[in-house]
């Protein structure tokens, strides 16, 4: 491969890092459960079959030029399968890579600049937004700048490295909410008030098995306003979010246990401690790629068949820009193989700007495409066969990989999705053009098909019958976006076999078309005929009693269903000793220090305060206390070691009080060198502790992980 730019020196950081890591890992000198954590932050994730890794690339709002699309294909026909797989966070995963490979991945990407830094993990995951943000002709300003901007802000941040559960933040370009912000951590709607930029602001929304919608906590922030917003709540949610119960550890549970109004009132106390109040975009030197230059006049003229009509009525849709098109692409469950990109590089490069985005519906955008030349366009789509109509429609399926690849999938997603499609395309090709009507389908119930924000949503399980187990799907009715911009999550109705879904689909669209008021929101006929009534309608469909031996077996499979649920590569117990618990926290105190000689005060006033926080953490875990919470590490500290007289703090407070200065004053040079040294001082006192314990114990102790994950 060769070279086009110099690795960003941080980018190198990372890569070279991996590389120790992997070899402490591989010779045995890092644990395995620590090892897994580190590298989930560095996008490795392990997948359904062993030896080998899913790398996830992190690439902000689905934004990609054609060399980096060039190089991914030349990455996954190198060290993956030759495939390219879209996911619904605008990402691009690959899989099959052997875990040796992935800082050669790595590499090879961070010549274009494509990261992989914090793809997954309990960090802050990629940052979604509408895939027509800037060209939509219904925005009131481009929000690509302030995505771009909220990336780079959190990108390796100290705040957000290790936090109990993951962050999910959501642009959308309009109030129609093609971003599904009601359905994120923070949600952002573009507004303008008295001229002045900002957002609706929405906060701890969240799908998976406990869906819920986001909370409106501001109909009009200023835009300048927005990060230290974001920022104050993610060390909230850091020092009082919960650690050990995973799936009770996302932000939405948070603040419905705190309630809405004390969450809110700890943001605007926290903000005080961040180093700036206001944080400017500078919107002027965000550049958007235009249309290439195209000599209409050299173009010959060029017959289309009888589907271009439909695909240009389904796929195509006219910019803000005067002249000017999107054109979106359909790819089937989001698996674009290497050798298309490279046949859509050239197309791109001839025909639109350079400047290809990802749809959280697994699709692709081309932008600034003339309207004299779509018909070429489409003539060149075809060829490559990427010119398929219907681009999210009813025919557009959403589909995580399921089991496939995924070790929490139960069952399969992607030969159902396929299926569905085929009978829609067959049976009810006139509702295609319906574009208020959305299926999605997830392996499991944790929702990474969104199934929960889908007219028809469907999510993986089994039944028990008799001595054998049933593939199973899960129906769920009425949740998306309506043509309004509100967002609904999905009811669940009724468990049938998965074979038996190509008939409960055609039930459900047969039903809602005889059913349904003339132009009536598939959401709005749902609500007004009742959950109830459609257990009743599909019903029929669940008896056990009349099953034939392949509904026994799987879509795309032969044996008999065996459920084979692996351990989420979040949720997976960790071990360590208390030795390496106060190695951590000497290292967020080491990272800390140089902080400060780079001027990032903030930051380094946070590594402190999370080396008193780890370095608690463990001296707690020498006497078999549960650590949850950050707040409750500071309060069973105090109980524990400063109240019994076993470590002795330099002022008269309670150690909660006196480690939380942190957040009572604006960062500056003298409080962020005397905090540094106060923390090396107290974790110089804790290894004088644990020295005097281990002189007891005889060994270091094993500590189970569900503690030491706070």
């Amino acid at each position: 491969m060769k070279q086009h730019h110099v690795i960003d020196p941080l980018a190198r950081k990372d890569i070279e890092e991996l590389r120790r890591n992997i070899e402490a890992f591989e010779l045995g000198k890092m644990d395995e459960e620590k090892f897994k954590a580190y590298r989930l932050t560095r996008g490795v994730y392990g997948q359904r079959q062993s030896g080998v890794q899913m790398f996830r690339t992190k690439i902000p709002f689905g934004r990609l030029n054609t060399r980096q699309l060039g190089r991914l294909a030349e990455v996954s026909d190198r060290f993956s399968t030759g495939n390219l797989h879209l996911t619904t966070r605008q990402n691009i995963q690959m899989h099959h890579v052997k875990l040796a490979d992935s800082p050669a991945v790595w590499e090879a990407l961070a010549e274009v600049e494509v990261t992989a830094r914090e793809a997954c993990g309990n960090t802050v995951r990629n940052i979604t937004a509408s895939a027509i943000a800037g060209i939509d002709p219904e925005e009131p300003y481009d929000v690509s700048p302030y995505v771009e901007a909220t990336y780079q802000h959190f990108l390796r941040n100290p705040i957000c490295q290790d936090m109990g559960r993951k962050i999910k933040i959501a642009f959308s370009s309009s109030e129609q909410d093609s971003a599904f912000a009601y359905f994120h951590d923070f949600g952002f709607i573009p507004r303008i008030q008295d001229e002045v930029k900002g957002f609706k602001v929405l906060l701890a929304g969240g799908l998976g098995a406990q869906s819920m919608i986001a909370h409106t906590v501001s109909e009009f922030m200023p835009a300048d306003q927005i990060m230290s917003f974001m920022e104050a709540a993610i060390r909230i949610f850091d020092r009082y979010g919960e650690r050990s119960k995973r799936f009770k550890a996302r932000m939405k549970f948070l603040v419905k246990k705190m309630g809405l109004d004390t969450f809110l009132d700890l943001i605007a106390a926290e903000q005080k401690g961040l180093s700036y109040q206001n944080f400017p975009i500078e919107t002027s030197k965000w550049q958007a790629e235009g249309a290439p230059a195209i000599d209409l006049t050299t173009l010959a003229p060029i017959q289309v068949d009888a589907t271009y009509d439909f695909w240009r009525e389904t796929n195509v849709f006219e910019q803000k820009q005067e002249g000017y098109y999107g054109v979106a692409l359909k790819i089937p469950l989001g698996d674009l193989s290497s050798d298309t990109a490279r046949k859509l590089i050239p197309i791109v490069q001839s025909y639109a700007a350079d400047d290809i985005r990802i749809t959280v519906n697994q699709g692709l955008v081309l932008r600034y495409v003339r309207e004299a030349v779509l018909p070429h366009l489409y003539t060149e789509l075809k060829q490559i066969g990427l010119a398929e109509p219907g681009f999210d429609s009813l025919a557009d399926i959403t589909a995580c990989p399921g089991t496939d690849t995924c070790n929490l999938a139960v069952s399969n997603s992607t030969h159902l999705s396929l299926e569905l499609e085929r009978v829609i395309k067959e049976d009810y090709k006139h509702l295609i053009a319906n574009s208020h009507l959305k299926i999605k389908i997830s392996g499991c119930m944790n929702a990474c098909g969104q199934h929960m924000a889908a007219n028809i949503g469907l999510h993986g399980s089994s039944i028990k019958h008799k001595d054998l187990v049933v593939p199973a799907m899960q129906i769920v009715l009425g949740g998306g976006i309506n043509p309004a911009g509100q967002g609904h999550i999905a009811e669940r109705v009724i468990k049938l076999p998965s074979k038996k879904l190509p008939d409960a689909l055609k039930v459900l669209l047969e039903d809602y078309e005889e059913k349904a008021l003339e132009g009536e929101y598939y959401n709005d006929y749902f609500r007004r005929l009742g959950k109830r009534y459609f257990y009743q309608l599909l019903k029929p469909l669940a008896n056990l009693e009349v099953l034939q031996k392949s509904d026994y077996q799987d879509w795309g499979q032969e044996e008999f269903f065996q459920p084979e649920v692996g351990v989420g590569e979040c949720a997976g117990v960790a071990y360590d000793v208390v030795g390496g618990i106060l190695q951590d926290a000497a290292d967020r105190l080491a990272e800390g220090k140089e902080m400060i000689q780079e001027g990032h005060l903030a930051e380094s006033i946070y590594l402190s305060y999370s080396a008193f926080v780890i370095g608690a953490k463990a001296l707690l875990l020498a006497k078999d206390i549960a650590c949850n919470t950050h707040r409750k590490i500071l309060d069973d500290f105090h109980e524990h070691y400063v109240q019994t007289e076993l470590l002795a703090l330099p002022v008269s407070s309670d150690f909660s009080s006196w480690v939380l200065r942190m957040n009572q004053q604006s960062p500056n040079a003298a409080f962020a060198t005397q905090y540094s040294q106060e923390a090396e001082h107290f974790l110089i006192q804790l290894k004088g502790i644990r020295k005097n314990q281990l002189e007891g114990n005889g060994e270091d102790k094993v500590v189970v992980g569900h503690h030491y994950q706070a």
